[in-house]
Formats: structure tokens, sequence, C-alpha cells
């Protein structure tokens, strides 16, 4: 078993080198990042809108777990491992409304709050006591309307962890916006390898020339925190006698992209019309899923800018993933073991090190 060194990254940007190349190929390290990283941090799982009414529900697999998340009766927002406690059949499937879970196995019931409603053909077992069999608790929270998990009955709560990234979001509006749109990408790469990427904008003139002609390259810039990093930049607007067409014709103060990252793998980008979700999930240590949803206000769902929305993410995501495939293929090269960060430009990919280096070792 590879041992991750909190000293693996050193803490001075000047003097630090790069996760090595192994981390984004070993399946030991994946192994390793299930069991330290994905179950141990708050997770995005679903939105407000799918269990907003008492008895709603969805379901979804996360870090190889089968979830179960629900809105009681009460209104409290619940989740539980999806799992039935007489022989693992599952208590419910898909997403919907329910007043009870009944498991497609053996017909056990489960009450919204995970309590045991009735459990069939029990007679004549001995000490059977059904508070012995309710569903399993996981945690969960929600913030910015967002639905979050965590396996980890331990970890400190959501609020904690998030820091000042609830405050600097908070001008998006974002928790009055509805779902235009989901997708999913497959990606051939680590899904650090997109992380890396996503958490710096030295590459925006070569890789992205249609977003570097909305932003402010000169004056990006990226902040890092205890367990988030925030990236911005001022909206440029079409300059005097520059007729190329731009996503956004105008500028003003506090008109700004801003793109946060919250340890370990999801994104919020901020534009001043709309906000996109994005999720990383690895998949196998070369391999990794990315999920996509877009958010806008209720009024514009449908309309022309919605869609001129996806398509400009879109686009990005598309030259994102182009970059990120070929990196992981020469991250094989037997040329290449470790890199150096660029003091002014990699201060984010500098945290996500840190962060990642740190959690691996406890």
């Amino acid at each position: 078993m590879t041992l991750v060194q909190p000293s693996l990254i050193d803490p001075d940007i000047s003097r630090a080198w790069t996760l090595p190349a192994s981390f984004y190929l070993d399946p030991a390290i994946a192994a390793q990042e299930k069991d330290k990283i994905f179950s141990r941090t708050w997770q995005v799982v679903g939105h407000h809108d799918q269990v907003s009414n008492s008895g709603d529900y969805f379901t979804t697999q996360f870090a190889g777990e089968p979830l179960l998340i629900v809105r009681g009766g009460d209104h409290q927002l619940r989740a539980f491992f999806n799992v039935c406690r007489h022989r693992a059949g599952p208590p419910a499937e898909g997403c919907g409304s329910r007043k009870l879970f009944r498991c497609v196995y053996h017909g056990w019931t489960y009450n919204l709050d995970g309590s045991l409603n009735h459990a069939t053909e029990i007679e004549g077992v001995e000490g059977f006591k059904p508070e012995d069999f309710a569903l399993a608790p996981v945690r969960c929270a929600e913030w910015f309307h967002l639905v979050f998990v965590n396996l980890d009955a331990n970890a400190p709560p959501l609020l904690d962890s998030l820091g000042q990234l609830p405050t600097q979001a908070e001008r998006f509006q974002f928790q009055t916006m509805k779902l235009l749109e989901r997708r999913t990408y497959d990606m051939k790469c680590n899904w650090k390898t997109y992380v890396d990427n996503y958490l710096e904008g030295y590459h925006l003139p070569t890789v992205h020339p249609g977003l570097n002609r909305e932003l402010d390259f000169n004056a990006y810039t990226v902040e890092p925190y205890a367990r988030h990093v925030r990236q911005w930049s001022p909206i440029r607007g079409a300059q005097p006698g520059d007729t190329t067409p731009r996503r956004y014709q105008e500028t003003g103060e506090g008109l700004s992209t801003d793109y946060f990252w919250a340890f370990p793998n999801w994104m919020l980008n901020c534009y001043p019309d709309n906000v996109s979700l994005n999720i990383v999930l690895p998949v196998e240590p070369e391999r990794s899923l990315a999920i996509f949803e877009w958010y806008l206000p209720e009024k514009d769902l449908g309309s022309e800018a919605a869609k001129a929305s996806v398509r400009f993410s879109d686009e990005i995501q598309q030259e994102d993933m182009a970059i990120c495939e070929a990196v992981q293929k020469n991250l094989r090269s037997r040329s290449y073991q470790r890199g150096r960060f660029s003091v002014k430009q990699e201060k984010g990919v500098h945290a996500f090190h840190r962060m990642y280096a740190q959690t691996m070792c406890t």
C-alpha cells in the first residue's frame, strides 16, 4: 500500500512539487481515496426540488453505497442506506412520493423516518425488536438548495466545511433558480486531472479562446481557503471597435464570473445570468464522470438565452475534456514524474494538492 505523507506537498508554493504522476494512475491510490476522501467528505447528491414535499424521495449510489433520501412527514430531510435490514433488499427504487417504503424482496415496510413499520412472516423469531431493524441513517444536510450526504458520522457539519463559501456565493441567488438541463460527460482521465485543470485560469488563452474573450485574464484572481478555492474575473465586455461576437456585451462594477470549488470534487460556476453545478466522480483510476447541471431563473427557462448558456458551457467542457484526456495519457510517460507550480497562476492547484495530501494521511 502506498502511504501518503503530509510533507508530500511543501506548504511554500515556490518550493513545492506537484503530486507524483503515479497518484493519477495507481489502483491502490484510488482505493485509498474512496475510503479516506470520498467516504469522509460532504458530497452533493441532489437538489431541494427533488424532495420539496413530505414523502418526496430519490435513490442514488455514492462511493459504492446505495442511498435513499426522503422528506419526512415532519418535513425533515433524512438519508438512509437503501438496504433492507432483513436480507439486504432495496426498500426503495427510483424516485417519487411515498407514505411508506416497501422492500421489493420480502415486503418489509419502513416509515419515512426509517423506522420499521412491518416485518412480514416474522412470528416465532426469538428476541426480535423492530427498533433494532430500522434503516441505517446517513448524515445529510442542505445548502443553497443542494442536498448533501456524508458517510462519516464523525465529520464536521456541512457549513463548517464550507467556510466562507456561502457568504461569497450568496449574491448569485442560486437558491431561486430552476434546473434547465443535466448532462454527464464520460472522461478518460483521473478525477484529480480534471480538478487540477479546473483550479487555474492559466490555460484560458490557449484552451478556451471563447471564454478568454469574455474574461479579463490579466485580472483573473485565485483565492485559496481552508477547504475551497474561489476563482473570479471581471467580465470584459465588448471593447470599442471590436466586432467579435461576445456572450456578455456589457461590463460594470460587480459584474463578474466566479468559480467555486469545494474539496474534493464539486464546483459552482456562477455567471451573471446562470449558475452551473459540476461534480466529478471517479469511476476507475483513469476514468471519471463529470455531471453538469444548469440552473437559471424560472422566467428564463426555455428562452434562447438559456440555450445559449448551455451551448457556451458545453463548448468549455469539451475543451477541458480534450486537454485533460491528453494530459492523462502523458502522465504515463517515463519522461514525467512530477511538476512545479506557477506561483502566480497555480495557487488553487497547490492548495488542492495540500488538502489532498493532508486528508490522505489521516
